[in-house]
């Protein structure tokens, strides 16, 4: 079957969608599905602008939030796990923190290969589609990734809500695909009005289905019916480039229902009464003077007038007429303010106090607000994108050598996606929760007995990312340093000893007599061997050339 067959086939069954998709983004914001976006490639096209911006307002909040949520900037939105059962069986459990580490390498591996994409423009961009119409398609390919407008797609499921079948439609260049095309007939009707003959865009279909029996996703693209050169593609049912995302499942319908068609009849009627106190504002600002007919003052005279001028006339011939309705408007008025807070709280416009009395405790109750909220939408999110979306990065990066291979019986990755727990932070608060409660109820020394201090910093810096790699000293050395340590306080005491030995009492001579007695008694004999004593003088000499006197 062509594509632009099937193409028009499932068109039937997405106009009510599309009708409804169309009403909700005039009421937020009008560009995102357009009544006249196909055949304009390139042209400004004017849009009527809604007379509130509450509803814009809320889905662009919302948007963030979501995207911050689902794709945290500063860490990780999945984890890569170890399977339990293995540890202790197949895996020692000594292992497990470098393990971890090995996780969180790879982890940061994808994420890089995630900010080095566009893909976070793409993903916001159909998070505002997915939340004014209810539907979003994204396909990646090696290039990046592109977002599809839900006017520009349609796509068909099975009795279990599994997409079977996509096509999309766009407009393309004729110097871009490479290849001849016969020159279209003069005044060709396409689907969307008459085009020229001249013209240089054509209308690609591409085709994408899932085959039952390889299980595998099959495409291709066709341009005025032919297959165009190359298109052909194929890809594992479990990594398919292809992402439809539906912001509510509804059983039974092949497209999803946004946010703003939930709340569609606040946003009409807050529509219709910002439009009459606009215009009712703008009556009752508006001044007339009156002038008598009958009056001597002249209506020319009085206009050309300036600023402290001097005419002829009288002042009571010149009335001024005024809307006096302001009081009236005060109804309208209330009642647009409690539509307009109604919608930001469905849309999360949540205002958060800027100020140093800010508490951690206010920001976390928000979260939990958020997280309250939305905890569905993240349910269905993470299974029809998240998961898709991380087991095809990961099948691209293994192909290209930029990843090893992951035993898939023994790792399985674990998306983690919400508010309060983000990648591994939940894993960090847990582990420290755990210490602090064993030195808490049973005391420092029974969580030095029972608890391996090297391995906590290492599960604790796998936990935050940090690859602890030669900044944790191994237990050969901590046991080196240790050794050096004693042996260092050893020499440092014999030091010590021997310092106090030396200045002891008895090993002073000025202090101690019969150490000088000692020091006198072993002084060495004199020239002659004479020994000399303290009495005793030393040999004379005569006077007549030095000769000793002869003794008596």
């Amino acid at each position: 079957m062509k594509a632009r067959t099937r193409y028009d086939q499932l068109t039937s069954m997405r106009g009510a969608f599309l009708s409804t998709a169309r009403e909700c983004s005039l009421l937020t914001l009008p560009y995102l599905v357009r009544q006249d976006d196909e055949g304009n490639k390139g042209s400004h096209v004017e849009l009527k602008t809604p007379w509130q911006s509450v509803g814009a307002k809320g889905v662009v909040t919302l948007a963030a939030k979501l995207m911050m949520a689902l794709m945290p900037p500063t860490t990780s939105f999945f984890k890569l796990q170890v399977n339990d059962s293995k540890i202790g069986t197949e895996l020692p459990p000594e292992v497990r923190s470098e393990i971890d580490l090995s996780f969180s390498k790879m982890e940061r591996m994808i994420m890089d290969y995630v900010n080095a994409q566009n893909h976070r423009v793409a993903i916001h961009q159909a998070l505002k589609h997915l939340i004014v119409s209810g539907n979003a398609l994204l396909y990646m390919s090696k290039d990046g990734m592109k977002n599809y407008p839900f006017n520009r797609f349609v796509l068909n499921r099975d009795g279990n809500g599994n997409v079977t079948e996509i096509v999309t439609k766009e407009t393309i260049n004729k110097q871009a695909l490479g290849m001849d095309l016969p020159e279209p007939k003069p005044n060709a009707v396409g689907d969307d009005g008459p085009k020229p003959a001249n013209s240089d865009d054509v209308e690609v279909y591409t085709y994408a289905r899932l085959e039952k029996k390889s299980g595998q996703w099959v495409w291709h693209q066709e341009c005025m019916d032919k297959i165009i050169p190359g298109s052909r593609s194929t890809a594992p049912k479990n990594s398919s480039p292809w992402f439809p995302i539906r912001f509510n499942q509804v059983d039974g319908e092949n497209y999803g229902r946004g946010r703003v068609e939930e709340f569609l009849g606040d946003l009409k009627s807050l529509e219709a009464l910002s439009q009459a106190l606009v215009e009712g504002s703008a009556q009752a600002a508006k001044v007339i003077f009156l002038v008598s007919p009958s009056s001597t003052t002249k209506p020319q005279a009085l206009a050309r007038a300036g600023n402290g001028a001097i005419i002829q006339g009288r002042p009571d011939d010149v009335g001024v007429v005024q809307v006096g309705k302001t009081a009236d408007f005060k109804t309208a008025w209330d009642m647009a303010t409690q539509l307009g807070q109604r919608i930001s709280d469905a849309f999360l416009v949540l205002n958060v106090r800027n100020s140093e009395r800010t508490t951690a405790e206010e920001v976390r109750l928000t979260q939990m607000e958020l997280e309250q909220q939305l905890g569905g939408l993240f349910s269905l999110l993470t299974v029809e994108f998240l998961v898709p979306y991380l087991s095809r990065i990961m099948t691209v990066l293994q192909r290209s050598r930029q990843l090893p291979s992951i035993p898939k019986d023994m790792v399985s990755p674990q998306v983690v996606a919400g508010v309060n727990a983000l990648g591994r932070g939940q894993d960090r608060e847990a582990l420290i929760t755990f210490i602090t409660t064993i030195a808490q109820t049973m005391g420092p020394e029974a969580m030095a007995k029972h608890v391996d201090q090297t391995e906590y910093i290492k599960r604790l810096a796998a936990a935050q990312g940090i690859d602890y790699l030669n900044l944790i000293k191994s237990p050969e050395t901590q046991e080196q340093e240790m050794q050096q340590q004693m042996q260092q306080n050893q020499q440092l005491e014999m030091t010590k000893q021997a310092g106090q030995l030396a200045s002891a009492p008895m090993m002073d001579p000025s202090k101690n007599p019969e150490l000088n007695g000692e020091n006198q008694t072993d002084a060495p004999p004199q020239a002659g061997g004479v020994p000399t004593g303290g009495d005793q003088a030393g040999p004379q000499k005569s006077g007549d050339g030095g000769k000793e006197a002869p003794g008596k």
